[in-house]
């Protein structure tokens, strides 16, 4: 077999991504989530743009799920992340997440799932003060690298 100089997985990864961005987008607008649709996000919180935080970034040291429901606010959306505010035990608490950092997005309503492996930055000069990542965070995430395409096909 010959090599994938065209880097179709990660093609696949990026456009997929833009399926949770404009969702994202959507939920963020002035009609917010439609019907019963609802997100499970599940982000890298080792991620050096991550900004959670500390008591989060304490107890979910490596990955961690938000949902959003019913009660999440000021949610917006850039090009590279977005932002929400969640209560934790009654306190709000600011999110910021990079869209690189996702590795799962589900919609339970419609039971849509796409999963996404994790790919750290090169160190940057804005990311040089950020906590460094043990080997243990890079470990591979399984299931995690296989993004399903049933969500796409054409049902009969």
């Amino acid at each position: 077999m010959a090599n994938d100089l065209m880097g179709y997985d990660q093609l696949a990864q990026d456009a997929l991504r833009t399926v949770v961005r404009k969702s994202v987008e959507r939920a963020a607008g002035p009609d917010g989530l439609p019907g019963a649709h609802h997100f499970y996000i599940m982000f890298r919180t080792t991620d050096p743009d991550c900004d959670i935080d500390a008591s989060l970034r304490d107890s979910y040291p490596e990955e961690m799920t938000i949902v959003l429901e019913h009660q999440f606010w000021d949610l917006s959306t850039n090009d590279d992340g977005f932002e929400v505010t969640l209560k934790f035990g009654g306190v709000p608490k600011y999110l910021y997440v990079p869209w690189r950092a996702v590795t799962r997005f589900h919609d339970p309503s419609v039971d849509f799932r796409l999963h996404f492996k994790y790919e750290a930055p090169e160190p940057s000069s804005k990311s040089a003060n950020a906590p460094e990542t043990s080997g243990s965070d890079d470990k591979a995430d399984g299931d995690a690298t296989v993004v399903s395409l049933e969500a796409f096909r054409k049902k009969d």
